[in-house]
């Protein structure tokens, strides 16, 4: 009985929505407004309108702002439906057909357009659309919601395989750190020993010189009380002839007063008796820093590890590379290259003048130069200043600059240490022979972006190797 009550109390509802459903809108009143011509619109839709025109926008009669006026009654009525319609959705069974808010009937369509359900009489609202019945708009969706099924089911496999190499890149993190700290632990051990050489070599020198001192101030405080003794003899001496009577006195006159003489200096305090404070403590940690110039190194580049080829294996200190006997296992990080068989240096460059010296030995086939930070990476490309490289090189007994062309490079004998020289504010990097001071070729660009060394040693067993750099100390 009560849901034959329910159903007819809907029946009766549909008549009443219509009534209440502001014509733009399409939904219940919510503030409505009464115009002139006695309709009415949501206080929004109204608002909306009047940016247009100031028509009503079913009869297109002519009104003003200040005629509209709250339609209170209109207001309650719709209040009171709402709750109805609420206290209607609430009695609905669980298994119960869904309806259209706005027309309580069936939803028994799709809107292609809108991707919606709609009932029948939400047909003329969308009457430009095209609608199936929901039988065939379900295989609709289903198959766009498909596409997305896939694309989803492609990410996580893409999200796994990434995964997996970040994982990789922490375990490779760890390698990587252990090893630094191992050697970073040896190169201090090795700089602790000299530093501790040097303490032992001063601190000997000190105890040496401070022997040497006293030694010298004993001797002299030694002399000093064999002539006190001395002294005291012949003072007694002469105190006791002195008490003689006056003519034995004044006959031995002439020799006591030959014996009476001192020929000896006066005891002094030496002019060098004291330590040489300057030279044992004087700018030591300075002395100390200037000294260890001999167990220091200094690359003016060193190879970026992170940047290098898998075929590519670099030395501790990240001064030598050659060619490695197996692809090693290293992140696919976007730095490295790969497939090209590159590696660059680990600081790039702005502004300033740079210098530095590479071992290329015989290897028939290498590359050096400089190179743009966004050079390509991940796949293989001609060295060319049109992709960002500015080098010389050697393939097949011939040497090349890296121009567009190819341009073929002359040089009287084979060299095999290679200066590159690089002025930023000028523009310019040029190759030098290390060996011969002799000047190769000089290449010019306006770098609007920070450029980095760039090798590649070319897989041989023979390694290249980056030339140590003098170190000056200066002082003012």
């Amino acid at each position: 009985m009560a849901e034959c009550m329910d159903e007819d109390m809907q029946e009766e509802a549909q008549p009443m929505r219509q009534d209440l459903t502001c014509p733009v809108c399409q939904a219940i009143f919510r503030d409505p407004l009464l115009l002139p011509c006695t309709h009415s619109f949501c206080r929004e839709c109204l608002q909306n309108s009047l940016k247009v025109n100031k028509k009503c926008p079913v009869c297109r009669s002519l009104f003003e702002e200040a005629q509209a006026i709250a339609n209170r009654a209109l207001s309650s009525a719709c209040d009171t439906f709402l709750k109805q319609s609420n206290w209607l959705q609430s009695r609905k069974r669980p298994n119960e057909e869904d309806t259209c808010n706005l027309h309580l009937k069936p939803l028994e369509l799709y809107c292609e357009k809108d991707e919606e359900p709609l009932c029948v009489d939400c047909v003329s609202m969308h009457s430009t659309h095209r609608l199936y019945s929901l039988k065939d708009g379900a295989p609709i969706c289903k198959k766009e919601l498909s596409f997305k099924v896939k694309i989803f089911e492609k990410k996580v496999e893409e999200y796994k395989k990434m995964t997996h190499k970040l994982s990789n890149s922490v375990e490779y993190v760890k390698y990587q750190a252990e090893q630094a700290e191992k050697q970073i632990k040896a190169e201090f051990e090795r700089l602790h020993k000299a530093l501790v050489t040097a303490e032992a070599l001063r601190l000997k020198a000190l105890s040496d010189e401070e022997g040497q001192k006293i030694a010298a101030i004993q001797e002299k405080i030694d002399k000093a009380n064999e002539d006190i003794v001395a002294l005291k003899k012949l003072t007694e001496t002469l105190k006791k002839e002195m008490s003689n009577e006056d003519l034995p006195l004044i006959r031995n006159f002439q020799k006591l007063k030959r014996e009476a003489q001192w020929p000896y200096d006066d005891p002094m305090i030496p002019h060098d008796s004291v330590l040489n404070m300057g030279n044992h403590v004087g700018a030591l940690s300075f002395n100390i820093w200037k000294n260890l110039q001999a167990h220091v190194k200094y690359h003016p580049v060193v190879f970026d590890p992170n940047t290098a080829s898998p075929w590519l294996s670099l030395n501790p200190d990240l001064s030598t590379v050659k060619e490695s006997s197996e692809r090693l296992t290293v992140p696919e990080n976007p730095q490295r290259f790969d497939p090209c068989v590159f590696v660059m240096g680990a600081e790039g460059y702005k502004t300033g003048k740079h210098r530095w010296d590479v071992i290329v030995g015989d290897s028939p086939k290498w590359i050096v130069g400089v190179c743009k930070e966004s050079v390509p990476r991940k796949k293989k490309f001609t060295v060319s200043t049109n992709r960002g490289v500015w080098s010389i090189g050697l393939s097949k007994g011939v040497y090349t600059v890296s121009t567009p062309e190819r341009t073929e490079l002359q040089v009287q004998q084979r060299p095999e240490r290679i200066r590159i020289k690089l002025n930023m504010d000028k523009g310019e990097v040029s190759f030098w022979d290390g060996g011969t001071a002799k000047h190769l070729v000089t290449l010019t660009h306006e770098f609007d972006e920070e450029m980095f060394p760039i090798f590649g040693p070319g897989l041989y067993s023979s390694p290249t190797v980056l030339v140590q750099g003098k170190i000056a100390v200066h002082t003012s």
